[in-house]
């Protein structure tokens, strides 16, 4: 799929099929407004779109890309065409802190989407908020980012007032999977193993926390390293334990192979993730996925009648990637930016205020929409007010959903 960037922009001038008519506006004949003066606004993405995790990365960029097309055809915002400018982290730190700067450093980028992992966006947090540029992701669930180590203890501050996101927190999602497992799939002695990752980290601990709540045990704890493909010497600890299932704080890459490799030893015991194992890709690379399960923001799109209209819109826009359980977060996360432009302008005479990055972040806070996803709003820390969980399972080499609904615990 065509990726939009500056060097396409650049390469259309060059070929004469755009024409600027002002310091950051240009007339395009070809965005279905029918032309004319036209502010362009660049909404920057950022997320895996090579390597292990590129499934997810690019069912997210194509989802993003979707809601620009979509507010440029619909002239949502008079005056303003938008760009998507979508850069590759390879969901590597060090790779996502310099797609920042070269973010920050475009002074049409007014907002950034992403990015999928937490440890990437911890990387880059710092920068945009220096810069009072907006970051919002549809899949970042790592409590801490908005809230600090502080939430543990109940003392949670807001930690960068640029950040937002879409996804709700592990502290919501961990208690959501204990309360699941223990509760309705009535899986008593769990095993616990992370990939030493910030999301993976975080997962288990709020799901060891919240199933020792409730009466559960935690028979055994491991750590692995996400880019190994051999846990046949964890699988061997596993099985000395009697446990009922294993819970994996991770992503599908090393949790797929997990899996099998625990159903291979003879051990027909469950293996539960958080939403980075809930990818279309998981029982591809698991021939034994049956029956594994795994927890999701939100309620499914396909079973949400808001989510009908952006349905049918990727399908008809031919894209080769499916949106995965991320693209109805990352549309409304897209949309957000697109919303808080139009709070700006219309705040402004119907123009871009000469600081549009201030305008935007101020706009941010005070968004109200109805998205695909449900209801958007933030709270004070950023965080999306829509906390339901659905828990998945691995039926037929598809995620079924199960349930959805709310953690109780406190």
């Amino acid at each position: 799929m065509r990726q939009r960037s500056l060097i396409a922009l650049t390469a259309a001038l060059a070929a004469g099929s755009l024409t600027l008519t002002a310091c950051g506006s240009r007339d395009d004949s070809s965005n279905g407004s029918g032309g004319g003066d036209k502010t362009t606004v660049v909404i920057g993405f950022d997320a895996p779109l090579t390597g292990d995790l590129s499934a997810l990365g690019l069912g997210m960029r194509n989802s993003a890309e979707l809601a620009v097309k979509t507010a440029n055809k619909e002239e949502y915002v008079k005056g303003i065409e938008f760009a998507l400018e979508p850069l590759d982290d390879q969901a590597q730190p060090s790779v996502g802190q310099q797609n920042a700067q070269k973010f920050i450093s475009n002074k049409d980028v007014l907002g950034v989407v992403g990015p999928l992992n937490s440890n990437v966006s911890q990387q880059m947090q710092k920068p945009f908020n220096d810069a009072g540029l907006v970051q919002i992701s549809p899949a970042n669930t790592g409590t801490e980012l908005t809230q600090g180590d502080g939430w543990k203890t109940g003392n949670s501050v807001r930690q960068f007032k640029t950040f937002f996101r879409t996804a709700t927190t592990d502290e919501i999602q961990g208690a959501f999977a204990a309360e699941y497992l223990y509760s309705k799939a009535g899986k008593k002695k769990v095993y616990l193993i992370d990939d030493q990752k910030t999301y993976g980290a975080g997962l288990a601990a709020s799901f060891k926390a919240n199933f020792t709540k409730l009466g559960g045990k935690i028979v055994g704890t491991d750590h692995v390293n996400p880019e190994d493909r051999d846990f046949n010497a964890v699988v061997a600890k596993i099985k000395k334990t009697g446990a009922e299932a294993l819970y994996y704080g991770g992503e599908y890459p090393a949790a797929a192979p997990l899996s099998q490799q625990l159903k291979d030893s003879g051990q027909n015991i469950p293996l539960m993730g958080g939403d980075g194992i809930v990818s279309t890709d998981y029982p591809e690379l698991n021939k034994k996925a049956e029956g594994d399960l795994g927890t999701s923001v939100g309620e499914p799109v396909e079973q949400l009648d808001s989510a009908k209209k952006f349905i049918a819109d990727y399908k008809a826009a031919g894209y080769e990637d499916p949106y995965q359980v991320y693209g109805g977060l990352t549309y409304d996360a897209t949309w957000s930016i697109i919303e808080a432009v139009k709070l700006a302008v219309g705040d402004n005479d119907g123009k871009l205020p000469s600081d549009g990055r201030k305008a935007v972040l101020d706009a941010m806070s005070k968004i109200k929409f109805d998205g695909v996803t449900g209801p958007i709003s933030y709270d004070e820390f950023g965080d999306t007010t829509n906390t339901l969980m659905t828990a998945y399972k691995i039926k037929n080499n598809t995620w079924a959903p199960e349930y959805s609904g709310k953690p109780t615990l406190d």
